[in-house]
């Protein structure tokens, strides 16, 4: 799928993972191996994946040869249920990763509160969205430990480092993932992407999606 922020288009591409990876970017000049996932399972926290119940299947166990008949189904979630248990194991994760004096960003707090009122999915995705772009552009992640520390890194200055334009270029795709999904508005991912991502090169729109090259 590509979605071009000018033109406002969706178009359908099979290639197109749900799953984008989100990179720190740090101030010193660093080898590309700095430019790390930061959630290596970042789609988890943003998907309700429908959780399956497993059964043991024990074979010459008494007359029935079937143990899972005896055994208590696992609980079934609501897709509520798996995206707040998903927005709380997000917020858990990123709490361990700061690193001394770090504090979260504020979009952290913000995403717990918002999951403490009930609000509905597709708020809780977009304010999780909204949390990985933060992470990715105010944090630098430790290739080795993953822990997180504060960054100053000059994005405007360094738009051709080929690892910057994939930082933004994954967090850019993962938002049209959600729309693809019907995870998010339209509107409320242009909105984040311009405030969020676009800003940030001091580019604008146009030039935004030129540099990406769509």
């Amino acid at each position: 799928m590509k979605f071009y922020f000018t033109a406002v288009t969706i178009i359908a591409c099979s290639a197109l993972r749900a799953n984008a990876f989100f990179i720190g970017m740090g101030y010193r000049s660093r080898s590309p191996a700095a430019f790390v996932s930061s959630v290596a399972s970042s789609s988890s926290y943003c998907a309700t994946v429908a959780s399956s119940s497993s059964a043991l299947f024990m074979s010459g166990f008494g007359e029935a040869g079937d143990f899972a008949s005896a055994m208590p189904e696992k609980p079934q979630l609501s897709p509520e249920e798996r995206m707040n248990e998903a927005a709380t194991r997000y917020i858990a994760d990123i709490e361990s990763l700061l690193g001394e004096g770090v504090s979260a960003p504020p979009e952290l707090e913000e995403l717990r509160n918002l999951r403490d009122e009930g609000a509905d999915i597709p708020t809780l995705v977009a304010k999780t969205y909204e949390l990985m772009i933060e992470k990715g552009m105010k944090y630098d992640q430790d290739p080795a430990t993953g822990m997180l520390t504060y960054t100053n890194y000059d994005i405007k200055g360094n738009l051709e480092i080929p690892e910057v334009k994939q930082e933004f270029a994954s967090l850019y795709q993962y938002g049209m993932g959600l729309i693809a999904k019907g995870m998010v508005d339209l509107e409320k991912v242009k909105y984040i992407v311009q405030e969020r991502l676009i800003k940030r090169t001091g580019l604008s729109p146009e030039e935004f999606d030129s540099w990406l090259g769509y």
